[in-house]
């Protein structure tokens, strides 16, 4: 088997290919849960904060300076509204794949319940055994 074969082989295997929709999907819905953080949660919790744009925050190290054109100084800060903003886009993933996960498992555990009937073949020889028995 040649190595272009072998990868083919490889490539096409089942698990390979759900993995590679799973990681699609999953980059898709990612952003689906940023622009619902960003656009549609953040702006009410901003409002009851007093307008506060957690993406703004910043602690400021270093200032920096623009007023010699020739020698701009950019500012050092660290970003932590940035980092607010993930913490919240996390949580809401991690709710989100939570009810998801409990709804899965709710209908899977419904189907479970259900009694299957039983093959053909079953009822049949339960039916002979009972005609047996009632002869003795």
């Amino acid at each position: 088997m040649s190595m272009l074969q072998e990868f083919k082989a490889f490539a096409m295997r089942g698990s390979v290919v759900d993995l590679a929709v799973g990681v699609v999907i999953g980059g898709a819905f990612g952003k689906i849960v940023s622009s619902l953080v960003e656009k549609i949660i953040m702006p009410p919790i901003g409002m009851l904060t007093g307008g506060i744009d957690f993406s703004q925050l910043k602690w400021v190290l270093k200032p920096g300076d623009n007023s010699d054109p020739k020698h701009k100084i950019a500012e050092v800060a660290i970003g932590y509204g940035d980092f607010i903003n993930t913490i919240i886009t996390f949580l809401i993933i991690a709710a989100a794949i939570f009810l998801a996960v409990k709804a899965i498992n709710r209908m899977q555990k419904k189907q479970e319940e259900t009694p299957a009937a039983p093959p053909a073949d079953v009822v049949l020889l339960t039916e002979i055994r009972d005609l047996l028995k009632g002869k003795s």
